[in-house]
């Protein structure tokens, strides 16, 4: 077995079949610094192999997680790279490597035009910052991209561990695959509204999808899948919603987790979506739910 081949196989297990994606466990707000700490150290126990903390994090996000727990692992999902200069990024990326070894996973991305007047040639950008990263001695091995259309997904299996796409469907999970091949991390970000009423869960799931049906890196995606701009419109088409999102009893909602997997997914980041404020929303209840459907 390569070397490679071993570091490859290595993160799968160390991240396991689910993780959480959040936002509000990489909250600003002091007055959640303990129930975060908590929280962490619950989804831990609760069997969860990874955290992935949303909304251009950096280290210093994933630090409070990693000493509240012991094994798991906590991945920025994704760290921007017109947030910081990529030597800032390896110098943070050592520290954290330094204090808690294996327990950090640097995520990429290029973020959205609207996002930054930074955002320029998002390809050939990722690879220059990948080029410092790489003369910095920051492993390929410990990072991954978030990676939507061919090209970035081609540049997540040839110089990084992998990909975590977000807003995507099982059918692009699957193509997703196709290009990485077998070794590289696939692990998709899946939202989950636990709710079994449809208009309820819908209602929930467009308040929350609106702002992503107006970022183009989403919509072409999703484009290219085979929906339309229809489906786009009052926050999403019912199919599009059902391909987006894991809504309904717990049967249901496994199924489309099981889904992803089957498409090809070694893991799956789920992201509660309740109706709430995702920033400082910390849904404990929720979480545990999701877990006892999973086992």
């Amino acid at each position: 077995m390569s070397d490679a081949t071993t570091a490859q196989s290595s993160l799968k297990a160390a991240v396991g079949r689910y993780g959480i994606w959040s936002l509000g466990l990489r909250s600003e707000n002091a007055g959640l610094r303990g129930e975060i700490s908590e929280a962490a150290a619950e989804l831990e126990e609760l069997g969860f192999g990874a955290v992935w903390l949303g909304n251009n994090t950096t280290t210093h996000h994933a630090a409070p997680l990693i000493e509240a727990t012991s094994r798991m692992t906590v991945a920025t999902g994704i760290h921007s790279i017109w947030q910081q200069e990529p030597d800032r990024t390896a110098a943070q990326y050592a520290e954290m490597q330094a204090k808690h070894p294996g327990r950090f996973l640097l995520g990429l991305g290029v973020s959205h035009a609207m996002a930054t007047e930074r955002y320029r040639r998002p390809y050939a950008s990722m690879v220059a910052y990948l080029d410092a990263l790489d003369a910095a001695h920051v492993p390929a091995e410990r990072r991954v991209l978030a990676a939507l259309g061919p090209k970035m997904l081609e540049l997540s299996r040839d110089r990084a561990a992998g990909s975590h796409p977000y807003l995507v469907t099982a059918e692009h999970t699957a193509q997703a695959r196709e290009i990485l091949g077998p070794g590289p991390l696939l692990a998709p970000e899946l939202k989950v509204v636990l709710e079994a009423d449809p208009d309820r869960a819908g209602t929930i799931a467009r308040g929350y999808l609106t702002v992503y049906l107006s970022l183009p890196n989403y919509t072409n995606s999703l484009l290219r899948l085979g929906f339309t701009e229809a489906d786009f419109t009052g926050g999403g088409s019912d199919r599009l919603i059902d391909a987006l999102v894991a809504w309904g009893d717990e049967n249901r909602i496994r199924a489309r987790i099981d889904a992803f997997h089957a498409a090809g997914a070694d893991h799956v980041a789920l992201q509660i979506v309740d109706g709430r404020s995702p920033f400082d929303n910390v849904p404990r209840s929720a979480w545990r739910r999701l877990a006892d459907l999973l086992t």
